[in-house]
């Protein structure tokens, strides 16, 4: 069975409020104006893709926000979303490799992040065989064609593979594929999904 875990708010926890308190603190714009124009829209989908650089996407999103940020002030606040480790999955992840299992992460992402995680985690990405991230593929999730990439690329059939995400949208496009799937909620509810997917495989 090949396992494919999401990163964020499944390996990783996420807190976006973090990123704008930084920022407004940092651009001296009310904390409310800043979530008022704050959205995970278009440009963060073009930046996951790998369509707009680090740059240009930093632009774009202080020019929405309307906020006057430096690249550096900006990148400290989109590195601040990160709350920490989920140890849980960690361990599941770390049995799942010891029994023999194909474990990789696959995430909507970009390269801002992937550094940081890098850097500040790298527990994190050392725990998988691969990593798939958007940002280097040029597609996201829920777009069924970045599961087919990863199923070519494992050589597996949708139904020996189990997808974890804690998006409903992601895990719906992937069990259209006959990806066994589970939405995340927590580490108990995860042994128990991938018990009963064993059972099957």
């Amino acid at each position: 069975m090949l396992y494919i875990f999401d990163l964020g708010n499944v390996i990783v926890n996420l807190d976006f409020t973090r990123a704008l308190g930084v920022w407004s603190n940092l651009s001296g714009s009310p904390l409310a104006h800043v979530q008022q124009h704050f959205q995970l829209g278009s440009q963060v989908e073009r930046h996951e893709r790998g369509e707009i650089s680090d740059e240009q996407f930093a632009q774009a999103l202080c020019d929405e926000l309307e906020v006057n940020l430096s690249y550096p002030q900006f990148i400290s606040g989109w590195q601040s979303i990160f709350t920490g480790v989920n140890h849980p999955v960690l361990s599941v992840i770390k049995r799942l490799r010891d029994e023999g299992h194909r474990v990789v992460i696959l995430s909507n992402t970009n390269q801002i992040h992937t550094e940081f995680l890098a850097e500040q985690y790298p527990e994190l990405i050392g725990a998988a065989d691969h990593c798939y991230f958007s940002h280097q593929i040029g597609l996201r999730k829920p777009d069924t064609a970045i599961y087919h990439h990863v199923l070519d690329a494992e050589g597996v059939a949708p139904e020996q593979a189990f997808f974890v995400d804690d998006l409903f949208e992601n895990i719906e496009a992937a069990a259209q594929l006959g990806i066994h799937t589970y939405l995340y909620q927590d580490a108990e509810g995860l042994e128990a999904a991938i018990q009963r997917a064993g059972n099957f495989a």
